[in-house]
Formats: C-alpha cells, structure tokens, sequence
C-alpha cells in the first residue's frame, strides 16, 4: 500500500509510486491526501479550484472526493508538463548553440595541436583583429575628421600591446 501526501508535477512520478504499490501479480492499492496549499495546486490550479468548493459547499478541514478535483489536478500536472517541456525545448536550443562553438573551438584546438601550418593561423587571427580594429574606429568612407584615432591606438595598444605613433601617421 502507497500513502503519499501530495501529487508530483508529473503525472509519470504519481503513476510509479501508484505501480510500487503492487508487484509480482498483487494488486495493491494507492492513497493521495492532498492540500489545496500543496505547491502544485497553489501555483497552477487555485483560481478554479477554489470556485469549485465554493459550488460544493465544502467546509474547511473536510475531506473532499470528487471527480472535478481529479479533473482539475490533472490539468494543473498538464500545465506543469508543458511548461517544464517548453524550458527544456528552449534550454536545447541554447544548447545546440554551445554544442555549436564548443566543436569550433575544438577544430583549432586540434589545428593548433598538430602544429601544421601554426604561423599561418595565428597571422589569420591577427590580420582579423586589425581589420575589426581599423574597421570600427576608421569606417569606410568615412572622412579623416570622422575617424577615431584615439580609440584606434587604445585598442591596438590593448589588443596587439603596440604603441604605435598612429596620431602622426594620421597628421601624414
């Protein structure tokens, strides 16, 4: 015999504990004794659940065993599921994502642990970077007055750890 004091968010749980009560051919029996202050009728079925004993006419601290009750417990673990599905859908699509650069990073982690054309891809990276550099502080046709020396010689001093005299190239 399974007593149990609240129904789980998934119907899947309740069914199991419902299954540990019988086993190899014994029927056995399952018992639930629920509150309306249980955090699965509290969160997603209160707003109906009260209506509901209001249209029984059931007092406080007595025992209710109705079909409406059963009708409504299931739709608040249906709730429960479909939320818990759509966090775990969404959760997957961040995950594809990371799965997604984690495999990148691990293309030239191997790249650079067989050291075959090592030079070649740190100088690939560089050139990047100064084109990311050069394209945000001095945009295409953009005129001289426009350009953002101070922040060009911030960023190659930060990121390539240059100090180059860029404000007189600029004055060429």
């Amino acid at each position: 015999y399974v007593l149990a004091t609240e129904r789980h968010e998934s119907r899947r749980i309740d069914n199991q504990l419902r299954g540990r009560s019988g086993r190899q051919g014994d029927p056995g029996r399952s018992k639930f004794f629920l509150s309306l202050q249980d955090d699965l009728m509290r969160i997603f079925g209160s707003e109906r659940m009260d209506g509901m004993l209001q249209k029984l006419g059931l007092k406080e601290d007595e025992a209710i065993i109705h079909p409406w009750i059963n009708k409504a417990l299931e739709k608040a673990q249906k709730k429960v599921e479909a939320r818990n599905f759509d966090i775990r859908k969404n959760l997957l699509k961040y995950d594809d994502v990371s799965n997604d650069q984690r495999k990148v990073v691990f293309e030239q982690r191997i790249e650079l642990m067989d050291g075959e054309g090592l030079s070649e891809t740190v100088a690939e990276m560089r050139d990047g970077v100064i084109e990311e550099i050069v394209a945000k502080n001095i945009p295409e046709n953009a005129y001289a007055e426009q350009w953002n020396v101070a922040g060009l010689k911030e960023e190659v001093g930060q990121y390539l750890n240059l100090d180059l005299p860029i404000e007189e190239w600029v004055k060429e």
